[in-house]
């Protein structure tokens, strides 16, 4: 089956922008010829390919056309830089799922001096939830817990996040006073980053041989979560990076020095082989090995 691009590039930008209008301005074209477009590719496919909602999201079939409308813009972009082009086509855009302690750490050292050309799309989600993003074909690549390749990507190891578990020096006193024990862990109230954050959980289980469950404080921002472990509201996980100043200046503790959670992480991404996602492959393996453990 053949596709327009012009009906393709439409269907990228109506989900990349959420509306119609907002892929129109995209496009520089009205929001007449976007949804003229999108139209003529569902019955192109015989398929509804855009949810018409708030924002607008792709349905199943509309999914895999929008995951190709994005490989073809890596190609045409790569294509037209070995021809000499002159870069009117406009920019490409990367959508790319990373997890939050990697964002706040590492990470933005991958984009430094990225081409002009080149749009990148962070989406913020959970390590273990980043392949997700993959599979339905929302994003370009991302860094990842999963190992196992996604159908139609490439994996690469990029080392193992630590985290510690913290806590203020009074709330440990006043909860661990015994020690890190199972019934201490299952009273002492902790900090999640949000409800897919499950590191406090594996943490406990791993120090006392069983699951754990005390009473949870949700607080998704890196900068809040910390300011809060060190207020004393409960204790949690936390990468070594976000955690050295604390320790340091003794406003938070290590509840259970010398142990701790390493979380494997690794690079997904299209399969591919074009120079744009070489690229940001060699940008990020480079920027993350300095700061993850091997």
């Amino acid at each position: 089956m053949n596709f327009d691009a012009e009906q393709l590039r439409a269907l990228a930008a109506v989900l990349d922008e959420g509306t119609f209008d907002g892929a129109a301005a995209r496009l520089h074209v009205t929001p007449s010829a976007v949804s003229q477009r999108i139209k003529a590719l569902e019955q192109r496919v015989g398929r509804v390919l855009v949810v018409r909602a708030r924002p607008c999201r792709a349905t199943e079939p509309g999914a895999v056309l929008a995951r190709l409308a994005a490989q073809v813009a890596v190609l045409e972009r790569d294509a037209g830089a070995a021809l000499g082009g002159d870069g009117t086509a406009g920019p490409t855009r990367l959508a790319v799922a990373v997890n939050a302690d990697s964002l706040s750490s590492w990470f933005p050292a991958a984009l430094v001096g990225l081409p002009d050309d080149v749009l990148v799309d962070l989406r913020r989600e959970d390590q273990d939830r980043t392949a997700e993003l993959l599979r339905d074909g929302t994003v370009t690549a991302a860094v990842t817990a999963d190992a196992h390749a996604v159908q139609g990507c490439r994996v690469r190891p990029l080392g193992a996040m630590r985290y510690v578990g913290l806590a203020s020096p009074a709330l440990r006193d006043r909860w661990f006073a015994d020690g890190v024990t199972s019934d201490a862990l299952d009273r002492a109230p902790a900090i999640a980053f949000n409800r897919a954050d499950a590191l406090q959980h594996r943490y406990a289980e791993r120090l006392v041989g069983h699951q754990v469950a005390p009473p949870v404080h949700y607080v998704p921002s890196n900068t809040a979560f910390v300011e809060l472990l060190r207020a004393g509201l409960g204790w949690g996980m936390a990468s070594e990076a976000a955690a050295a100043a604390g320790l340091a200046d003794g406003s938070l503790v290590d509840l259970a020095p010398g142990r701790h959670l390493d979380v494997p992480l690794y690079w997904q991404h299209w399969a591919l082989r074009t120079p744009t996602l070489d690229d940001l492959t060699s940008r990020v393996l480079a920027a993350a090995r300095p700061t993850l453990h091997v």
